[in-house]
């Protein structure tokens, strides 16, 4: 028999539910003591599906030290093939005795068969995170599943209710929030500064292209990656199709809302800090037109804030990328702020007031910003041209002058030694991690993330209806 390094004790899990703040997360649920790697302790991980989104989190999880990948499981021999070579390359480099993790099919023999895993990472389709999730939980495992939390509002409430019942750590991967960017404007400028003023709209999108939206697969399919048809039934697929474009069908997924939809409109509902009052959403099969979910949808949500009333609209497009991809935006009466994972997408604009006082006022502010660093000043937008003689008499604004939104993701090196930026993913595993030792409080729990995901099941039903919903208590509640 193989040696396998030593697990995290389990004397070291502490059940209380007590903690509120990173300052008592030794309280919090399924919390390991803070641990160092020269006392030998690792956590054992388990992953839970290596398709694309599997990948994704690997190439973060890999540059994060303290963790043994002891499992991979997934119902593809492909993916299986590729999860257990990318974690053998990675532990073969760092000298881990057993480099080489073992390899499942199915869950629950995984879970049966393994001993000492402490944590799941969960990047199966989203009809699968349910049950996976919850199946991990009971189990005695702390879990990061992706988002969506499930393709069903019932599903996502088995999660929080699985993940308070085994008093468990349970991370949705919301990764916005725990992105530098993000957690500055929120925490910062719009909380600490009220740099906005009162917010009364915010707007945001996902615009993919054409070419970015093409069915994966086809008749030039990889014999090497097709899966037999008796286990694709077996794990609820009908076809290659179904395993391949499951974000096409209604029965796997939420579509486009769901898939892209659903990490923006939760920046909406944590920047806003509540959740919607009501939903009106339309949608459409322009392009693709034999696909069972809209290639387009667009939101508008109502909201009453501290503040007042706020309306935000979210559009999402599978034909374009037309208007700068991928975005939100939060449009005040003093500013707006518009936030990206992508840094030359982000930026603030400031409102220039008519009153001389107010506006003395606001640059004495916003320039002790810029010189505490909390702001970057561009160089003044030209001003529009003042209509001619002939022209239809018009009221314009002026150009508000232009910020950069300070945060961001740091740099790495790479494999090869190169400064590269920061996985998008990685900052909200290693706030999991971090948690999981002990040194942090979860950034996007399950009940913080089924409290900003329950809005968005509501809106392909919306479109389909043709209505507009006003939620209850009880429909965006566990």
């Amino acid at each position: 028999m193989s040696m396998q390094p030593s697990p995290i004790t389990r004397r070291r899990f502490i059940g209380s539910t007590t903690a509120t703040g990173a300052g008592l997360a030794l309280a919090a649920p399924g919390i390991l003591k803070a641990a160092t790697q020269a006392e030998g302790d690792l956590i054992h991980v388990a992953i839970v599906g290596y398709g694309k989104q599997g990948e994704v989190l690997f190439n973060c999880l890999k540059n994060i030290p303290g963790l043994y990948f002891q499992a991979v499981c997934d119902i593809s021999d492909y993916n299986l093939q590729r999860g257990v070579g990318a974690a053998y390359s990675i532990q073969r480099n760092r000298s881990v005795p057993n480099q080489r993790p073992n390899r499942y099919t199915d869950i629950d023999e995984m879970l049966a068969t393994e001993k000492g895993l402490d944590a799941a990472i969960i990047a199966t389709p989203d009809f699968w995170h349910s049950p996976h999730t919850v199946k991990c939980l009971d189990a005695g495992l702390a879990v990061y599943c992706e988002k969506m939390m499930s393709n069903t509002i019932e599903g996502a409430r088995d999660m929080v209710r699985a993940a308070e019942r085994n008093d468990k750590l349970c991370q949705i991967g919301h990764q916005r929030r725990s992105n530098p960017r993000y957690l500055f404007t929120y925490e910062q400028l719009i909380k600490k500064h009220n740099l906005c003023g009162q917010i009364v709209n915010a707007n945001a999108q996902w615009n993919r292209s054409l070419s970015a939206s093409q069915p994966i697969g086809g008749e030039d399919i990889s014999p090497k990656i097709i899966v037999p048809q008796d286990k694709l039934q077996k794990y609820g697929f009908e076809n290659m199709d179904q395993f391949l474009n499951w974000r096409f069908y209604r029965d796997l997924s939420g579509g486009p809302i769901s898939d892209l939809g659903a990490h923006q409109i939760d920046i909406f509902n944590w920047f806003l800090g509540t959740q919607p009052k009501a939903v009106y959403a339309t949608g459409g099969h322009s392009y693709f037109k034999e696909r069972e979910h809209f290639d387009n949808v667009m939101a508008c949500f109502d909201y009453d804030t501290p503040q007042g009333e706020v309306r935000a609209f979210y559009q999402v497009l599978t034909t374009t990328s037309a208007g700068g991809g991928f975005w939100e935006s939060f449009m005040g009466t003093e500013a707006n702020i518009r936030t990206a994972e992508i840094a030359a997408t982000s930026a603030i604009y400031r409102e220039t007031p008519s009153d001389e006082k107010e506006l003395e006022a606001m640059e004495k502010k916003w320039d002790d910003l810029v010189r505490r660093g909390y702001l970057r000043m561009k160089p003044a937008a030209p001003r529009p041209q003042a209509a001619s003689a002939g022209a239809v008499e018009v009221y314009e604004s002026a150009a508000p002058e232009e910020y950069d939104l300070p945060g961001g993701l740091p740099y790495i090196r790479d494999n090869k030694g190169q400064l590269v930026p920061k996985p998008a993913h990685q900052p909200h595993l290693e706030n999991f991690f971090a948690a999981l030792r002990g040194e942090a409080k979860l950034n996007c729990d399950a009940r913080h993330a089924f409290e900003s995901e329950a809005p968005i099941f509501y809106v392909n039903p919306s479109a389909l209806q043709k209505e507009r919903i006003e939620f209850t208590k009880e429909q965006l509640s566990v």
